[in-house]
């Protein structure tokens, strides 16, 4: 019994440093194909509309609601104290320092992410990234490479995009619905939100979220199974091992970011 759960174990860290030697090989050919989009921008274009623009209704949605919540829950927590008026700081630092980048990515990885790697998926099984190698044409820099730029080039600006709006719904729910002054609001998140301690370091964020996300998606997309069950189940692995990385890496940044 005992040998038995060191062999599973021994095979389980053999396949886990596999996967990491696997994932940086892939990373290093992926890399080096990058050049080929300054000569075919058309590629790009189109997966940014593909994995940015048709994001950005749900982006919009959520946001909406959360900065709704967001508004509520601070105002029940604030009233008791007779700090209503800073209802907008507390919700837009809590946008920008926590949940706008976190909240994006893991919608953006849900919708996508799971497409780029069903996509990619099934490309591979069925054999059109085989054909494309047998004409000459590396999929690497013709598919992989401008899905990848694409995604770390729209979670930015989707994050941003979703803060917007949580702010401004979170204002309108507090002003008009709950009687919070207007000018409290806006005055005290000028005041409090720091352009460089709080803005950059949500832009940091996002952007290593892209690169996470976005890079995890085709890798589980490009090394599926070619079968049928085998997409599913690489589509299941990328939703999940994005949402694992994404938290992960929040609480390490935040900890870099705030100097704890």
């Amino acid at each position: 019994m005992i040998l038995d759960w060191l062999q599973n174990m021994g095979k389980s860290s053999l396949n886990f440093f596999r996967k990491i030697g696997q994932f940086s090989l892939f990373l290093f050919h992926l890399l080096s194909g990058l050049n080929y989009l300054f000569f075919r921008p058309r590629l790009l274009i189109k997966e940014i509309y593909s994995v940015g623009v048709l994001s950005l209704l749900i982006i919009i949605f959520s946001g909406l609601f959360v900065g709704m919540v967001l508004s509520l829950l601070g105002y029940v927590t604030l009233v008791d104290f007779g700090a209503e008026g800073s209802l907008g700081v507390l919700v837009s630092l809590s946008l920008v320092r926590e949940l706008g980048p976190v909240l994006t990515a893991l919608l953006f990885s849900g919708r996508a992410g799971s497409a780029l790697t069903a996509e990619i998926g099934l490309m591979k099984a069925t054999e059109q990234l085989a054909s494309m190698e047998m004409m000459a044409v590396d999929p690497m820099k013709r598919i992989i490479a401008p899905r990848f730029i694409a995604g770390i080039f729209s979670l930015p600006i989707l994050t941003a995009i979703f803060i917007l709006v949580g702010i401004y719904s979170s204002f309108l729910v507090g002003s008009l619905w709950l009687g919070v002054d207007e000018g409290s609001f806006w005055s005290q998140m000028q005041s409090k939100v720091e352009f460089q301690h709080d803005l950059v370091n949500g832009f940091i964020k996002s952007f290593v979220f892209g690169i996470v996300v976005t890079g995890i998606a085709v890798f589980q997309g490009y090394t599926a199974t070619p079968t049928s069950a085998g997409v599913s189940e690489a589509t299941t692995r990328s939703v999940v091992h994005s949402a694992l990385a994404i938290l992960g890496l929040d609480f390490i940044l935040t900890s870099i970011m705030f100097g704890l």
